[in-house]
């Protein structure tokens, strides 16, 4: 009775593991994974070897004023997004907008919603800025390059008319000059201060060889990347080609990939894709009622709008459907992961912790993305 009992376990659990494998793999498109598995780790990569800490700097570099730095985190947050995912780009450069901002005396606040809603903007130009673009080219099949060139245009231009919303809507900003070096000499002080405890006396010799052990691995992990958007751009496999980036940056590296991969974990800490998917994959399944009627309000909703007659440029179709929803995640402070990843980036950074509202996000992100929606919709190819 007993061998019975453990016999029916035992099947009972492989056929709840075939069932629960099964409908998995229904629901996974395992050469977007791929993608997106291949873009972080270069992404990571990328962060090891400082690339995001230049991007930082950039942002106070002689910079001129408030309305300066608006259009810098706008035009770095752009291109970071479209080339290495929005979620990524805005986990890395929050901190260093809080710094700015800080150092300049300023309020965090314009300068974030410049971060969350050009990460989105610029994310929409490349099948790697989004996980909504990365299905759209895999189901579209559009090349990485006519993906990039029939929306390029439109990006620009919603970065440019973003910016410009931003600063007319905090035109009073400035920053107090003498405030401003003082904190600088502060900030300064403290680093060099951390960087003499960090430094441990060795000979000149080693801290040569060290430096140039390092730089050299930059350069590598630099020409992969490189190599990559070339690859990408001359229309190659972009799952295959993003998967063997990843896999050149770890070989390449020489040491065990395991804390570069336990980075991974960063998105999955803040617990925001996996709650999203848990609220709306129940919906996604037309074999059940609500999966259903969520597909027939959407058809009806946009038969209405943009009528029930297929376009005839399906290419044009497919592009608009990533520009559309992708600028809409900047309607409001739940519209996008991007927007909730700096709202809790900015919220748990241990020196400059500030405070995203909701209400104060609608204020900017209702006029920002009817207009950007509808000057980008005029411009796409």
């Amino acid at each position: 009775m007993a061998l019975a009992s453990t016999v029916k376990v035992v099947l009972g659990s492989i056929a709840f593991a075939i069932f629960w494998i099964k409908h998995m793999m229904q629901s996974t498109d395992l050469p977007i994974l791929g993608l997106l598995f291949g873009t972080m780790v270069v992404s990571i990569y990328l962060e090891r070897a400082d690339m995001f800490k230049y991007l930082g700097m950039m942002l106070s570099w002689k910079s001129k004023g408030a309305k300066d730095l608006i259009c810098r985190i706008c035009l770095i947050s752009a291109i970071s997004s479209a080339l290495f995912t929005n979620d990524t780009a805005c986990v890395v450069l929050t901190e260093f907008v809080l710094k700015t901002a800080r150092q300049h005396n300023l309020p965090p606040h314009p300068f974030l919603l410049a971060l969350a809603s050009s990460a989105n903007i610029g994310s929409s130009a490349t099948p790697i800025g989004n996980p909504q673009n990365l299905v759209i080219a895999f189901q579209s099949k559009i090349s990485f390059g006519n993906f990039l060139i029939g929306i390029l245009p439109a990006m620009l231009m919603g970065v440019f008319v973003n910016a410009l919303i931003l600063i007319c809507m905090n035109g009073t900003l400035d920053w107090n000059f003498w405030m401003c070096k003082a904190l600088q000499r502060e900030l300064h002080q403290v680093d060099r201060l951390r960087d003499a405890l960090s430094v441990r006396s060795s000979e000149g010799k080693e801290d040569f060889t060290t430096k140039w052990k390092k730089l050299l691995w930059k350069s590598r992990v630099y020409l992969v990347t490189i190599g990559m958007l070339i690859a990408l751009l001359m229309g190659l496999n972009m799952s295959w080609t993003t998967i063997t980036a990843a896999l050149a940056l770890v070989v390449l590296d020489f040491k065990d990939a395991r804390p570069s991969l336990e980075k991974l974990k960063a998105l999955t800490k803040l617990e925001i894709p996996s709650t999203l998917w848990d609220l709306m994959e129940p919906y996604s399944r037309i074999d059940h009622v609500s999966g259903i009627a969520i597909l027939a309000i959407v058809i009806l909703v946009m038969s209405n709008l943009a009528s029930n007659v297929p376009t005839a440029d399906e290419k044009k179709a497919w592009l608009i459907l990533a520009w559309v929803s992708t600028v809409a995640g900047n309607l409001s402070l739940l519209g996008s992961a991007a927007n909730l990843i700096v709202c809790e980036q900015a919220r748990r950074a241990p020196q400059f912790g500030y405070t995203l509202s909701f209400w104060s996000h609608l204020k900017f992100g209702v006029p920002s993305t009817l207009i950007i929606t509808a000057i980008g919709l005029a411009l796409i190819r």
